[in-house]
């Protein structure tokens, strides 16, 4: 992730055909039925709904024949600000969303969410609004789930109210199967430019390497039906690209002066306590293979500019992202430019003639 030859002026983005959908069940051939009208997705109401109706929706998104037809919000959960399986927890109430208050909310809860909207297990559960605060009010009764219901609506709830819940206090979730992609800044949900979640982190994605078909499979896994087309060339605005890694300096994408993305600025990493084990870490990121050794590095890559991001960088080494590791924080260093971190990855190839113009033609690749 991070490597690539793209300005944000080739974002890509999607528009999915999608007009009629099912949220919050454990496939996209499940769920609360929405419809799209006027740009915005709403739900229909129960009054007078039955089995051949639920045909209709079943034939019309390709998914067989309609097993139930349940009412009653049914699938009454869902995860908003992230993605289907991430995001700030709301529930219905009186044909109304709330956020739910991190005091009354706890991992027996999150297993039976997460498994409510097919998305595996909970990875982690967020208090102090980790996904927004939102704009509902807030739900501040303790749900008292076992851990073994199949959905939220069957859970008791206790009868008093937490006090000093506000949506400070609105409570996230990740769950196992969550996806690390959205589409951002279009009329609705299944439009805007694509953007894909790495390590916490959203970066854009290059139009020069997305065509219809990946539009299509993105469309499918956003449970927005088929795409209608790939635009790209900021067609709905750029992104920020905040969290990019990238190397500098040596005409390649697999080596060179690391420099990451913050605040609008690429900026350089000093490399105090600096070791392989960190350089491991970026070239696994860049999908450039695995770092060589300081004796393999075969030049110096220069000073950068601007600022210095980052200092006293220390991985473990088995992370896949250098936003894994700890640092200071951005910008707290000692440092200055002579001292930016290069960085050489086995997967950097580099030509030249023995003899400077002409000669003998050797390759360096993988350290020798």
């Amino acid at each position: 992730m991070g490597g690539h030859n793209c300005g944000h002026s080739e974002d890509v983005g999607i528009i999915c055909s999608e007009t009629v959908r099912l949220v919050g069940g454990y496939s996209r051939c499940a769920g609360r039925v929405e419809v799209l009208h006027d740009g915005q997705w709403g739900t229909v109401h129960d009054v007078g709904w039955d089995l051949p109706d639920a045909a209709v929706v079943c034939k019309e998104l390709g998914c067989g024949e309609a097993l139930t037809a349940p009412k009653g919000a049914h699938f009454g959960v869902r995860l908003v600000g992230g993605s289907h399986c991430s995001g700030r927890v709301e529930v219905p109430q009186n044909q109304k969303w709330m956020s739910v208050c991190d005091a009354v909310f706890d991992q027996q809860d999150a297993e039976v969410v997460c498994r409510e909207l097919g998305c595996g297990a909970p990875v982690q559960v967020l208090g102090a609004a980790a996904f927004g605060k939102g704009d509902t009010q807030m739900w501040k009764q303790e749900i008292q789930c076992s851990g073994d219901e199949s959905y939220i609506s069957l859970c008791p709830t206790s009868s008093s109210l937490k006090q000093n819940c506000t949506h400070e206090n609105a409570i996230g979730l990740l769950c196992s199967g969550y996806t690390d992609l959205r589409l951002v800044n279009g009329s609705d949900s299944c439009s805007g430019r694509v953007e894909r979640q790495y390590s916490s982190k959203w970066g854009t994605v290059c139009d020069a390497c997305w065509d219809m078909r990946a539009a299509s499979v993105l469309c499918r896994q956003l449970n927005c039906g088929n795409a209608v087309s790939a635009v790209g060339s900021d067609w709905f605005g750029e992104g920020s690209g905040e969290g990019s890694i990238r190397l500098v300096g040596s005409g390649g994408d697999c080596a060179g002066r690391l420099e990451v993305f913050h605040s609008g600025s690429w900026g350089t990493v000093c490399d105090d306590s600096w070791e392989i084990k960190d350089a491991h870490v970026v070239c696994r990121q860049l999908q450039c293979g695995v770092a060589l050794s300081n004796q393999q590095v075969p030049a110096w890559f220069g000073p950068g500019s601007g600022p210095i991001w980052l200092d006293e960088v220390e991985c473990e080494g088995n992370e896949t992202s250098l936003w894994s590791c700890s640092s200071p924080g951005w910008g707290k260093h000692d440092c200055q430019h002579k001292e930016d971190v290069g960085v050489v990855c086995s997967e950097f190839k580099e030509i030249r003639l023995t003899e400077g113009c002409e000669g003998n033609l050797e390759v360096f690749y993988n350290g020798s």
